[in-house]
């Protein structure tokens, strides 16, 4: 059996599709509301909160192998709960600025978390991937307003990582040998700016999307408001005001553990088009 937490969001349901097309199984998909979950046919949708680790011992009775983002709870009761339960083996999504920005808190909570596990017992592979594309979704309501986005560090090219292409990765390690106690850095094929992917969203929409570049201030204002100045500060580090090598790095990790090449930001955008419409 294997658990598929977070199974609604942008990893998790990708992962299911490939699981279940590879024909791998039994599994299971976490949900805080299983009536609304439109998951593939044959997919067991269990209900659980991650602020309520108690919640997921249902969920996880008879688990073998567990696919968990971090940092969506309190991650050692719920990796506890998890060992307790049986669970073999756990793929963990933790975040590539564990290796490009240790400094920062987020990337050391992610930090605590491999560790946790690590020490846990269980089996484990760790992804570490880098800035997502689904994260210009954020742009979606000024583009179907037909507003000018607005972003700073216009310039910056980060090879930004379909986030299907994590679920690609994390299905090879939850079903084929030669992947527990791994660490994988996973990044897209090539470098791509923020300007660059209001053009990549222009060209799937087939009209133009306004762009503008914005000050760190400005742009430091608008986010903290919705996650707070540290997280803020953070995300502007990482994507602009401390950018170093390793992060710009491409990686191919994605075409050496899957087979196939990843996923450029473009394919993206037009796989998602209607967002933006």
């Amino acid at each position: 059996m294997i658990l598929v937490t977070g199974a609604t969001g942008n990893i998790g349901s990708a992962l299911l599709k490939e699981l279940h097309a590879h024909g791998a199984g039994p599994l299971r998909g976490l949900t805080r509301d299983a009536a609304r979950a439109a998951f593939p046919e044959g997919v067991q949708a269990v209900e659980g909160d991650f602020a309520e680790p108690a919640s997921l011992k249902p969920a996880l009775e008879g688990v073998r192998s567990l696919f968990l983002v971090s940092r969506l709870g309190p991650d050692a009761d719920i990796l506890e709960a998890a060992r307790q339960a049986g669970v073999e083996h756990v793929v963990l999504v933790s975040s590539i600025t564990v290796l490009t920005h240790p400094h920062l808190g987020p990337a050391g909570e992610n930090l605590a978390v491999e560790r946790l596990l690590g020490a846990s017992g269980m089996d484990w592979t760790i992804l570490r991937p880098t800035q997502f594309a689904s994260n210009a979704l954020m742009w979606a309501a000024s583009v179907r307003a037909h507003e000018t986005v607005r972003a700073p560090y216009a310039e910056t090219a980060l090879p930004t990582i379909h986030p299907a292409d994590i679920a690609a990765v994390a299905r090879v390690a939850l079903t084929e040998p030669g992947h527990r106690g791994r660490t994988y850095a996973l990044t897209g094929p090539e470098p791509v700016s923020a300007r660059g992917q209001a053009e990549a969203i222009a060209a799937a929409l087939g009209r133009e999307v306004p762009f503008a570049e914005v000050s760190r201030e400005e742009a430091h204002a608008q986010m903290a408001a919705v996650f707070g100045a540290e997280a803020a500060d953070a995300v502007l580090d990482v994507t602009g005001g401390d950018v170093n090598d390793e992060l710009l790095r491409v990686r191919d990790t994605v075409a050496q553990v899957t087979g196939t090449p990843a996923r450029p930001f473009r394919q993206w955008a037009s796989e998602n088009a209607d967002a933006f419409r």
